[in-house]
């Protein structure tokens, strides 16, 4: 009786401040906290939980990430990668488009952020296909519908979020007997998987982005390929290829750790961006880290809250009784990756992807490991089902951006966004029911 009321307190007064329009933050911390009122514990062992959750190394990363991709950007690293891929356009049908796309790929290997991502690539690339005849509306749609590939994309910050949640979470000892030992979650293990996945979507986006184009008669250029044009553009991008490169090739080979490789992207970018393009500047330094002190608090106190709130649902069995009864309505895997999906897909279109995955990891891992499922695996579908929360009105985060880019209404986005949202659902699905996507790299390379 008293676990039912708890959760009653819990989730009702969570629903009932986000109707009220309070922050994300702030209903997650109030409901934990009148949770614990009511169960007559010390708040203290409120903020021991909370502070308790941000002392882990990995952690580590998430500002220093945040802080890379806001100094690549004022280092022109960005526009580098920018440049080269609408180099390779040429007369391709939706050429421009395409490049985009590849920009969003590319530049999500060193962000690891969906906003920013689109941010950064939509301030160059919306311009520039308006300038080429495409309408403002498909070209921010693109762009929102592709800046999600920067949470899929490895380094993943959403990733770096989900390993930090699974790693305390043990499988269940039946689930063990039935399906023999799970593999560990570890972030390395997360960047590796994500790789795969992250092409998948971007292959949906590119077909789908093809076909749209053709209908539009959105054409290239008639001059066809330019090879000197191309080299040139190699060339000047070179420092800013290998920026993902050092990054990933370091975490692959083992060099340094996600936390480590994202110390070295800083240092890397601050050399460049001084010492060889000579675009960075000392104010610039000053606005990325001013930047990222906010968006790091900002994560940071949803981390807090969200870590306590998800502390309360395993205390009081609700993983468990979620598992049951996901098992009890079927015991088809194929069915119950579709309900998982589709709820995560919801839940993305309302609530922010960290905070999503700090709650639902404690409750929707369990179910993984009662079908078997691979923690890593179920780890890379949970995040590209909520990066397509990115391009999904109301949150809409990439949405907003694009619009504010291009001066756009976000329903026109929102409608124009809508077949690329479709074609990453169906791209889920296959990366869902195709294990060895997410598995065959992590396998490869031996972890």
């Amino acid at each position: 009786m008293v676990e039912s009321s708890v959760v009653m307190i819990l989730f009702g007064s969570f629903l009932v401040l986000l109707l009220l329009g309070a922050p994300i933050s702030v209903s997650l911390g109030v409901s934990a906290l009148a949770s614990f009122l009511y169960l007559g514990e010390n708040p203290i062992k409120f903020v021991q939980i909370a502070f308790t959750s941000v002392g882990s190394f990995p952690l580590m990363a998430l500002p220093a990430f945040i802080l890379a991709g806001a100094l690549m950007e004022a280092a022109g690293i960005s526009k580098r990668l920018v440049d080269l891929a609408e180099s390779f356009a040429g007369p391709f049908t939706g050429g421009m488009s395409a490049a985009t796309v590849m920009a969003c790929m590319f530049f999500g290997a060193i962000s690891g952020s969906g906003p920013a991502t689109t941010a950064a690539v939509g301030m160059l690339m919306i311009p520039a296909m308006v300038d080429r005849g495409y309408s403002k509306g498909y070209a921010s749609a693109i762009t929102a519908s592709s800046g999600g590939l920067g949470v899929v994309i490895p380094p993943s910050i959403p990733m770096v979020i989900f390993g930090i949640s699974a790693i305390g979470l043990m499988p269940p000892p039946e689930a063990i007997a039935e399906h023999g030992q799970f593999q560990s979650v570890s972030i390395p293990k997360l960047f590796i998987a994500g790789f795969l996945p992250g092409l998948v979507l971007s292959c949906g986006l590119l077909t789908m982005n093809y076909f749209l184009c053709k209908k539009q008669n959105y054409s290239g250029t008639t001059d066809g390929w330019s090879g000197a044009n191309i080299l040139t553009m190699l060339r000047k991008g070179t420092w800013s290829v290998l920026a993902p490169i050092v990054i990933l090739g370091g975490i692959y080979s083992g060099l340094f750790t996600p936390t480590e490789s994202a110390i070295v992207a800083i240092f890397y970018t601050l050399f460049i961006g001084f010492f060889v393009h000579r675009e960075l500047k000392v104010k610039d330094v000053l606005r990325s880290l001013e930047t990222t002190t906010w968006l790091t608090g900002r994560v940071l106190l949803i981390l807090f809250t969200a870590t306590v709130f998800g502390r309360l649902l395993v205390e009081n069995q609700i993983p468990a009784i979620v598992a049951s009864s996901m098992l009890e309505m079927t015991s088809n895997i194929y069915l119950i990756w579709a309900l998982i999906i589709f709820f995560l897909l919801f839940v993305g279109m309302f609530m922010e992807t960290l905070a999503a995955i700090l709650i639902l990891t404690p409750v929707l891992l369990p179910v993984a490991y009662s079908l078997g499922i691979d923690p890593v695996h179920f780890g890379i579908v949970v995040v590209c089902c909520l990066s397509i929360g990115f391009q999904t009105p109301p949150l809409g985060e990439n949405l907003f951006i694009a619009s504010g880019v291009s001066g756009t209404s976000i329903e026109e986005i929102s409608l124009r966004a809508l077949p690329f949202a479709l074609t990453s659902v169906i791209a889920v699905f296959i990366i869902a029911f195709v294990p060895e996507i997410t598995l065959f790299l992590p396998e490869l390379l031996g972890y």
